[in-house]
């Protein structure tokens, strides 16, 4: 389950308060309790009042269950489907996943629709046939679907070609038929721990448009000619390729490391793509791309559905090797849209609000990180130029101290705009880039789908292009449909932190301690990540007895009144867990020991 592509900009990795956002269901998620001879269902994830549900032979008290309440509020709700039981992370994030409007399934037509699409293997183009170019991917381990792949080859000493190959999604999902509606609808596909709500259904999404090892697969192919970071030669076609190789990127790693040999079929082109992906690092650094590193958590579930472990998945070479080459074929697609003038959909990152990046400055500087100078008058060219500087001097200041790097990154991350779809390029403030879209992840975005129609019609692969007149629309429906599905996703990361949470303190006890370290501060509190798990809870102000707590100008250090201690951003700090709310991701801390600085 890979959610690859360019960091994400304009939101910090756990912004609060945005589950709002989220597109809500009518159906309600509710435990299933007795009162009297009665059944009711408790609101599970809401506060509410119980609803009276009607008996149902497949569901029993303490059940988690999907209800669908009675019309105008009359009459008892009926259950739609027992999910599980409050007590099993998986089935409390099912449960999340349905509470938020996600499907869970495709209706039977849509499948039976994309079963006839694969088994007809695809609408006949012509393709160039490069079955017999040494071809890779590079997916996490866990992945399912591949919807990208590599080749490389150097030409001279000068000069590599990298080939950027893409799961040709347009062959199978035609504009206007049951799939392509049921794609345009989900927009992107939501990746939870232990589960994905696809955007495409299986027969496609793991089996006839993904990339797989030793099987003939159609894609769309980005071949470009590298001398250094600059593409001298950019070509586009749909292409017929064989992977040899399904690389992970721990596997990969430990090649780059020289703990592992690569296969002699694909150890030169493996080297040429590094080459390529490190002249792109150098190069993007040098335009003063944002220097920003996310940390995305991994779990294992045991067979009964209960987490087991988390771990950091932390971008290595590997990742940003495949990152570069992405970015680098993004680029040279949208460049060749704008110049044709093909109606496309492009990502987009507004240049960043002067008067934000001045505020970030001020939280930085009350924090004691170093800023650069700013003119008085900022335009906003100059406000990019002055995050980027700051998110390089974050980076220095964090490797220094060893600590502050997530909450600094999301104050860094909170001064910018979001990125989003629309059909007019304005270019990508974050990375830099005059031109940019989304072309490498069709499988699970349908932006990507609409930029592949868009890219073989102006190249004469045999599509229509998209209708100008619906790209707005569909620009703000698939940002909206983005945000949406990450506000599910971090929902969900912390019910599956809190379950691993609740194992370990009844395992260790309430008095254990753990060392953490403040990732934000609201007048209510400190958030804190901790332990080895990263674990993240609220110390509250009103559990710090003894003194009156006030939130500081910059909102980055409370103060206290009377003793003039100080909880900072970035400090470290012992905590002790006082409750666990699993279900619902929530845990409030207590400060083991003092907290504060005089």
């Amino acid at each position: 389950m890979s959610r690859r592509g360019a960091p994400p900009v304009g939101r910090g990795p756990r912004e609060r308060g945005r589950e709002d956002d989220v597109v809500r269901t009518p159906l309600r998620v509710a435990v299933l309790d007795k009162r009297g001879r009665f059944l009711v269902g408790e609101p599970f994830f809401d506060r509410g009042r119980g609803l009276p549900v009607e008996r149902d032979h497949r569901a029993h008290v303490g059940d988690l269950v999907l209800l669908r309440p009675s019309a105008r509020g009359r009459g008892a709700a009926k259950v739609v489907r027992t999910i599980g039981r409050p007590d099993n992370a998986r089935d409390v994030i099912e449960a999340l996943m349905l509470d938020r409007g996600l499907a869970r399934r495709f209706d039977p037509a849509v499948d039976r629709e994309a079963k006839a699409m694969r088994d007809a293997g695809g609408a006949e183009r012509p393709r160039r046939d490069l079955r017999d170019l040494p071809t890779f991917t590079i997916d996490p381990v866990t992945a399912k679907d591949f919807d990208d792949a590599i080749s490389a080859e150097r030409l001279d000493p000068r000069t590599v070609r990298v080939w950027v190959h893409i799961a040709d999604v347009s062959a199978f999902v035609r504009p206007g038929t049951l799939v392509d509606r049921e794609a345009h609808k989900r927009a992107t596909s939501v990746y939870v721990p232990g589960a994905v709500e696809p955007m495409l259904p299986e027969p496609l999404s793991n089996d006839a448009c993904s990339l797989r090892p030793h099987q003939d697969r159609h894609a769309v192919t980005v071949e470009m000619d590298f001398a250094g970071p600059e593409v001298r030669r950019a070509a586009f076609y749909r292409s017929e390729i064989r992977s040899d190789e399904r690389l992970d990127y721990d596997r990969v790693d430990r090649i780059f490391a020289g703990d592992e040999r690569a296969q002699e079929s694909w150890a030169n082109p493996l080297q040429a793509a590094r080459e390529v992906a490190r002249a792109l690092a150098e190069r993007r650094a040098q335009q003063g791309a944002l220097a920003v590193e996310s940390v995305e958590p991994e779990f294992a579930f045991d067979r009964h559905g209960h987490v087991t472990r988390a771990e950091r998945s932390v971008q290595t070479e590997s990742h940003r090797l495949i990152e570069h080459l992405m970015i680098a074929a993004n680029e040279q697609v949208a460049t060749l849209l704008e110049q044709r003038s093909v109606p496309a959909l492009y990502r987009v990152h507004e240049q960043p609000d002067p008067t934000r990046v001045e505020q970030l400055a001020a939280q930085l500087a009350s924090l004691g990180v170093a800023t650069p100078p700013l003119p008085e008058t900022m335009s906003p060219r100059q406000a990019a130029d002055a995050v980027a500087e700051m998110s390089r001097l974050v980076d220095e200041h964090v490797r220094r101290t060893g600590h502050g790097r997530r909450g600094l990154t999301t104050l860094v991350l909170r001064a910018l705009k979001q990125a989003s779809y629309s059909p007019r390029n304005i270019g990508h403030a974050g990375l830099r880039l005059a031109r940019y879209c989304h072309f490498t992840s069709p499988i699970r975005r349908y932006p990507d789908l609409v930029c592949h129609r868009a890219l073989l019609s102006a190249v004469g692969g045999g599509e229509d292009a998209p209708r100008a007149d619906r790209l707005e629309t569909l620009g703000e429906w698939t940002s909206a449909r983005e945000r949406d599905a990450m506000a599910i996703e971090r929902n969900a990361d912390d019910v599956a932190h809190a379950f691993l949470l609740e194992r370990e303190v009844f395992e260790r006890g309430y008095e254990a301690v753990y060392d953490g370290e403040v990732v934000s501060v609201i007048g209510a509190g400190a958030f804190v990540v901790f332990g080895e798990d990263d674990y993240e809870g609220l110390v509250p102000v009103r559990r710090l007895r003894g003194d009156w707590w006030e939130l500081n100008e910059e909102g980055t250090i409370l103060h206290g009144e009377r003793s003039g201690a100080t909880i900072r951003l970035g400090d470290p700090i012992r905590v002790r867990v006082e409750r666990v709310d699993a279900p619902r991701g929530r845990v409030d801390l207590l400060p083991a020991d003092s907290v504060v600085e005089d």
